[in-house]
C-alpha cells in the first residue's frame, strides 16, 4: 500500500502548474522527460491520464497530446489504446537524438563540436589509409566550391558539409557517412551561430580553408597520423574560434 501511495505521489509530483514558457509543448516534454530520467516515474508505470494533465498543467488537450506524442517518438512513452500513456521498460535503449530546441547556448553547441572530434579525427585517418582516387578528386572538388563560395561572399556552409561528407565517404566505411548525415546541420555550427559579415567573415573563413588544405594534403599523401592530427587541429581551432565569436557576441 505505502509503496502504491508513493508512486501515485511521484506520478502527480509533475502536475504543478507551469510557468509562462516559450513553447508549452516542449515545456510540457522536458517535465516528463525529466521525471522519467530522474526514475521517479519507473519503467511501465503509467502516466497521468489526459484530463489530470490538463488541469493540473493549465494547458489544452492539443498540447498534451503533442507532448505524449514527442515522448513517443523519443522512445520515452508507450501508448496503449483506450489504457493511457505508460513509461518505455527500455528507457535507457531510446534512439540518440539531438534536439535542437536544446542546443540554446554556445556550450551546447560546443558539446556537438566535441562529439563530432571523437568521429572525424579517426575518419581522416582511415580517408588516408583507404581512399581511392575517385574519392580524392570528391574531396578536392569539395575543396574548390567552397573556395569558389567564399570568392562570391558567401558563407560556404554546404560546401563545408560536403567537404566534411567527402571525407566521411572515403573512409569507406557507411557509419561514418550515416553519423554525419544524421548530425545533419550540426556539422557545421555556423548554421546556428550568426557570424558577421564583411572583413571578419572572409578572415574567418580563410583559416578555415588553410585548414582544409591541410586535411586534404595528408589524406591525398596518405598520411594517417598526419590526417587525424589535422582534423584534430582543424576542429580544436574551430571550437575555439566559436567561442572567442560568442564572447564577442555578447560584448556587443
Amino acid at each position: 500500500m505505502t509503496t502504491s501511495l508513493s508512486r501515485q505521489s511521484a506520478k502527480l509530483a509533475i502536475l504543478r502548474p507551469l510557468s509562462q514558457p516559450r513553447n508549452l509543448t516542449r515545456e510540457v516534454v522536458e517535465r516528463l522527460s525529466t521525471e522519467i530520467m530522474s526514475g521517479k516515474l519507473t519503467p511501465g508505470a503509467r502516466l497521468p491520464t489526459e484530463h489530470e494533465m490538463i488541469a493540473a498543467l493549465g494547458v489544452s488537450r492539443t498540447v498534451v497530446r503533442e507532448a505524449v506524442s514527442a515522448l513517443r517518438a523519443e522512445g520515452l512513452v508507450v501508448t496503449r489504446q483506450g489504457v493511457g500513456a505508460f513509461v518505455a521498460v527500455d528507457v535507457e535503449r531510446r534512439p540518440f537524438r539531438i534536439d535542437p530546441d536544446g542546443l540554446s547556448s554556445i556550450g551546447e553547441v560546443l558539446k556537438v563540436v566535441e562529439l563530432r572530434m571523437g568521429v572525424e579525427i579517426e575518419s581522416a585517418g582511415l580517408a588516408a589509409e583507404r581512399a581511392a582516387a575517385a574519392q580524392l578528386r570528391r574531396i578536392r572538388s569539395a575543396l574548390g566550391a567552397l573556395d569558389a563560395a567564399i570568392a562570391r561572399g558567401e558563407p560556404g556552409i554546404d560546401e563545408d558539409v560536403e567537404f566534411h561528407r567527402a571525407i566521411a565517404r572515403a573512409t569507406r566505411n557507411p557509419q561514418f557517412v550515416r553519423f554525419l548525415e544524421f548530425l545533419g546541420r550540426f556539422i557545421i555550427p555556423r548554421r546556428i551561430i550568426r557570424i558577421d559579415h564583411g572583413v571578419a567573415q572572409r578572415a574567418y573563413l580563410a583559416s578555415i580553408q588553410d585548414e582544409h588544405r591541410a586535411i586534404f594534403t595528408t589524406i591525398q599523401d596518405r598520411d594517417p597520423v598526419a590526417a587525424r592530427a589535422a582534423m584534430r587541429q582543424h576542429l580544436t581551432n574551430s571550437r575555439e574560434r566559436y567561442r572567442r565569436l560568442a564572447a564577442g557576441s555578447a560584448g556587443r
